[in-house]
């Protein structure tokens, strides 16, 4: 959430960066309503005065004897002034802030302007494509094959886009998520939490799922409760409400969980297989961190979730998102896209994002300076470090073999018991 007196200073810039995101939000019909507002809150301050003034006289003519009963009917009827203006000012606020929470972050001005993805653009890459001196499958027919995904009977369990996963399959997904953890922990220096997936309707606010993304959330009938569609919701509602000190930022947090998202919509060829399923496992990387430093903090965050996929062999590229393609709260994102032969083309494993304090002022996460002062917003990030079924997805597809065996990537094979290969 912006603030609203960076809002009013700033229109200009406001307008443009929501302009360059492809939305509209109604800032004219705000910054009447904050003009309004304030006109009535220095009257009712006014009225206030006068109301207090009035009691005391009232006192006072007691104390002498005399008759108060004129100034006591003019009391009460300021009073119901006051009462009547202070209800109009009440419902002022919730009109600006409906609006206020629509506004998304201000994009980072080195962010690229553009419409959609196809103004994304690419930063770098790592690795070369593997070649194959036979037709490559896609990650769905060499996991039937094997026997280790199982999509009919995930349908015949929940619904589409449901897996079933077995045998080496299920431990495949274990030990990812084991050596994801064991990464980020013991060499990226997160420490490791492990939330609640059910959150309720302030956790999913503060990271700015609601109100905007509701229709993709799945939510319990008879509590006011949502499935997490990310760790980032949890994870980042661990010091709602906090003030934290100075001197313990930045805070990195990593959690594994499984993710719930309704996925509306058509997507083509990722309707098939891993790559767009209603329920999947991630590993997140959460900061808190000093407002000075927060893209410096964006830059080694990105590392991290890359050296995931570095360790694993996987080819990718790494793009910075344009304004048309940014999340509503990120300032920044990098995605990370690992290749898949059977797109011919790389397909997104991770999203790196630097959300400014645009979620801390929604969550009132603050941090007191070390010299005194004022508590200040902190500024929060997060990424996948990665998700788990689409890198399942790129080691069936990329470590394929013509005999229809799948090598296990070299870092993995210790939490696969030393396995070296799923074979058919």
């Amino acid at each position: 959430m912006l603030d609203l007196k960076f809002l009013r200073e700033n229109v200009d810039l406001v307008r443009k960066a929501v302009a360059d995101r492809g939305m509209e939000v109604p800032l004219d019909e705000l910054l009447a309503l904050d003009g309004r507002r304030r006109r009535l809150l220095a009257d009712l301050e006014e009225r206030r005065a006068r109301h207090k003034k009035g009691n005391k006289r009232i006192g006072e003519l007691v104390r002498k004897g005399e008759d108060p009963a004129a100034l006591r009917a003019e009391m009460r009827a300021l009073s119901d002034e006051i009462k009547a203006l202070e209800a109009e000012a009440d419902s002022l606020e919730t009109a600006m802030r409906d609006i206020l929470v629509r506004i998304p972050n201000l994009p980072h001005p080195s962010v690229p302007v553009g419409p959609d993805e196809s103004s994304n653009q690419e930063v770098r890459r790592w690795g070369d494509p593997p070649s194959f001196a036979f037709p490559p499958l896609p990650h769905w027919e060499i996991g039937e094959q094997l026997g280790i995904l199982d999509f009919q009977r995930g349908v015949k369990i929940a619904e589409s886009r449901f897996t079933l996963l077995r045998g080496v399959g299920a431990l495949l997904e274990r030990a990812l998520i084991n050596f994801m953890l064991d990464l980020h922990t013991r060499e990226h220096g997160y420490t490791e939490v492990f939330p609640p997936i059910l959150v309720n309707e302030a956790s999913m606010f503060a990271t700015g799922q609601l109100p905007k993304l509701e229709a993709e959330m799945y939510r319990c009938r008879d509590d006011v409760l949502y499935l997490i569609p990310t760790a980032e919701v949890p994870v980042t509602n661990v010091h709602r409400e906090e003030v934290l000190r100075e001197e313990d930022l930045p805070v990195y947090y990593c959690a594994y969980t499984p993710c719930f998202r309704r996925e509306a919509g058509s997507y083509g060829k990722d309707i098939r297989g891993l790559i767009r399923q209603h329920q999947f496992n991630k590993v997140e990387l959460v900061k808190f961190v000093h407002p000075e430093t927060s893209f410096d903090e964006l830059e080694r965050l990105t590392m991290n979730a890359e050296e995931v996929l570095r360790r694993l062999g996987l080819p990718y590229r790494v793009v910075v998102l344009s304004t048309g393609d940014l999340s509503f709260a990120a300032s920044k994102c990098y995605d990370l896209e690992v290749w898949l032969p059977s797109y011919g083309e790389f397909k997104e494993i991770s999203s790196c994002s630097n959300f400014t304090d645009f979620q801390a002022r929604r969550a009132d996460i603050r941090f007191r300076p070390a010299g005194g002062g004022k508590a200040r917003f902190v500024h929060t990030l997060n990424g996948s470090g990665v998700a788990i079924g689409r890198t399942v997805a790129a080691i069936l597809e990329n470590y394929q073999r013509e005999d229809g065996s799948v090598e296990i990537p070299e870092a993995l094979r210790p939490y696969m018991h030393g396995l070296q290969a799923i074979e058919p």
